[in-house]
């Protein structure tokens, strides 16, 4: 098994396929409108469909926005640096609602970013998992 893709609800497919495109560094994978459910859906990631986790964009047509809910926490994507990928962000006309820095509750480096359809999305430096986050790997905490 493997995670395929997480799939967000968007008001304007072109404007969210611009942002996670041209701001975000993600290629388009895969796009196909389906007309007898009036719906067009875009797949976009920094990987194939096949070999990585990719975003799926999912336009209803004729709805322009989404209550996002309080149950929705965040995409994260793993950057080697944090602050420049959060200033390369912003200067591409990002929205940056957390600047670059350490957590509050550890020292791992990560920035927050807004979608257009206000989805936060996660920078977070990339590099080895840390006991910071996992105490204890899944496997020996299922023994």
């Amino acid at each position: 098994m493997r995670m395929m893709h997480t799939m967000l609800r968007v008001g304007d497919l072109q404007r969210s396929i611009d942002f996670y495109t041209q701001v975000m560094g993600m290629k388009l994978l895969w796009k196909r409108e389906f007309p007898d459910g009036k719906f067009t859906i875009a797949f976009v990631g920094y990987d194939t469909m096949e070999e990585g986790t990719v975003i799926e964009l999912t336009y209803n047509w004729g709805v322009e926005s989404y209550e996002i809910g309080t149950a929705y926490g965040h995409i994260a994507i793993g950057v080697a640096n944090v602050y420049d990928a959060a200033a390369s962000i912003a200067a591409s006309g990002g929205n940056v609602i957390r600047p670059a820095g350490p957590m509050g509750s550890g020292t791992r480096a990560i920035a927050f970013i807004q979608d257009p359809d206000g989805y936060k999305v996660e920078l977070v430096e990339d590099s080895p998992l840390e006991t910071e986050f996992y105490v204890t790997p899944l496997a020996e905490a299922r023994a």
